[in-house]
């Protein structure tokens, strides 16, 4: 079998190899996250304000089932550029195959799940009064697309693992262009309503999957995998559940969010703040895009060169890579504080929303320009195939600091103590994660051993 075409992860300028990997990266999640935010505006508008919160019911449950396809694409291809680095093509395809097949096994057992205890979840996710009916019709449909959008982000990290940013891109705006289109055709014209977008959603993961299976049937990868790849290797399943897991317990703890945040604004504020919390939520998953760009583009490149024991080359991706995010997250946080009132009003015309939103937003992004450090040094341990650091640091933001303020804060503050435990958790996480990055590179990148 030829070498696989990776070599240049290790070769090129790391300034220019971090910009082609990021650039496409950057680029799909932007499309990605921008049929998130028009879908939400052609909700808001063509449905109603009801609608938004209905979806933001039903997003943890479905991004949970889906992230089990992110956490093993994440988690085998750290294994894949590294034996990609090492020149270990077998290994690499080994966990290819292992990944599709525990992709397949865990999402539809899941998705299973999630349609017998239907009536359950949505309520316990903040599904409650006027909000279940559609939240109910939106969940069921969406639900039978999860697993093609499992596959489609496990895929999607192989892709780039091999080095092929610019494919990797096109399987995020494929079924982007997909939704949006077949959200005026189900929705405005033919007036169906949740039921309309949530075909829409479905159908784009299956335009999605449909691509990512024709890039590895095609000339363009290198990955050729055979059926013996498909049965479970127990040492690589192993390391692709420890790495994914990181990748899991984030969405994870990103679900637990949703719910209580859910929970809390609505006995708060009600159905209103329900729906204040799904605008910033849908801006969040938008305006970051340039920095969560730069750390998927980082990924393969510190794994790569981890792989290849060039130590030196590491340092230096991630020195370049915290301050590309940096300044991007600087241009994210002016663009939020100057501009909150004008993006609120795009979502709805409800006055109360329109009121309330964006001081709200505005806390929320507070600490924006300092969270590069945050997602850089988790995405280092989780790049290099250091399991536990990785989950550790990658749960600090949200898991072990903004859950409890979340909890704590509104009982003396209000609804502004929810906001405002946003900046706060981003904060010490920045602080604990750069001295375990530091303490890293000090101990562990001094020298390249080749």
């Amino acid at each position: 079998m030829a070498r696989i075409n990776s070599a240049a992860l290790g070769n090129e300028p790391i300034s220019r190899l971090l910009i082609r990997q990021a650039l496409p990266a950057s680029v799909g999640i932007l499309v990605m996250s921008l049929n998130i935010l028009i879908d939400t505006i052609f909700v808001g508008n063509w449905i109603g304000p009801i609608a938004i919160a209905a979806i933001n019911v039903v997003l943890p449950v479905s991004f949970f089932i889906a992230a089990l396809g992110m956490a093993i694409g994440i988690g085998g291809s750290s294994i894949i550029s590294r034996a990609l680095g090492a020149d270990q093509q077998e290994r690499a395809l080994k966990t290819f195959g292992n990944q599709i097949t525990l992709t397949l096994l865990l999402t539809v057992t899941m998705v299973i799940i999630g349609l017998v205890f239907i009536n359950e979840l949505i309520p316990a996710f903040g599904g409650k009064g006027e909000i279940f009916k559609p939240a109910k019709i939106y969940y069921r449909v969406v639900l039978y697309g999860v697993p093609f959008l499992a596959l489609c982000m496990m895929g999607n990290s192989v892709i780039r693992a091999e080095g092929k940013p610019k494919y990797a891109m096109a399987a995020m705006i494929i079924p982007s262009v997909g939704n949006l289109i077949l959200d005026y055709i189900l929705i405005f014209k033919l007036d169906m309503g949740m039921l309309g977008a949530a075909w829409a959603t479905s159908a784009s993961y299956v335009f999605c999957l449909g691509y990512v299976v024709w890039f590895f049937l095609s000339k363009n990868s290198e990955l050729k995998i055979s059926w013996p790849h498909f049965g479970f290797d127990w040492p690589i399943l192993k390391e692709i559940s420890s790495l994914g897991f990181v990748t899991l317990a984030r969405q994870a703890v990103v679900s637990i969010t949703y719910l209580l945040m859910n929970n809390i604004l609505f006995d708060l504020g009600g159905e209103d703040s329900v729906t204040v919390y799904a605008i910033i939520g849908r801006m969040l998953m938008f305006a970051l895009f340039p920095v969560l760009g730069v750390t998927q583009g980082f990924l393969p490149i510190a794994g790569f060169n981890y792989g290849a024991k060039k130590y030196s080359r590491v340092r230096k991706s991630i020195n370049t890579a915290i301050l590309y995010a940096v300044i991007l997250g600087l241009l994210v946080f002016t663009g939020i504080m100057i501009f909150a009132e004008e993006i609120v009003a795009v979502f709805t015309d409800n006055a109360t929303i329109i009121a309330e939103t964006p001081d709200a937003m505005r806390w929320v992004f507070a600490a924006t320009p300092i969270i590069a450090l945050q997602l850089i040094g988790a995405a280092y341990f989780q790049a290099v195939g250091k399991a536990v650091p990785a989950f550790l640091l990658t749960l600090s933001r949200q898991g072990f600091i903004f859950i409890p303020l979340v909890l704590i804060l509104p009982r003396f503050y209000g609804e502004i103590g929810v906001w405002i435990s946003f900046p706060i958790a981003d904060l010490l996480s920045t602080i604990i994660t750069g001295y375990f990055l530091n303490r890293e590179i000090r101990k562990r990148l001094k020298a390249d051993t080749v």
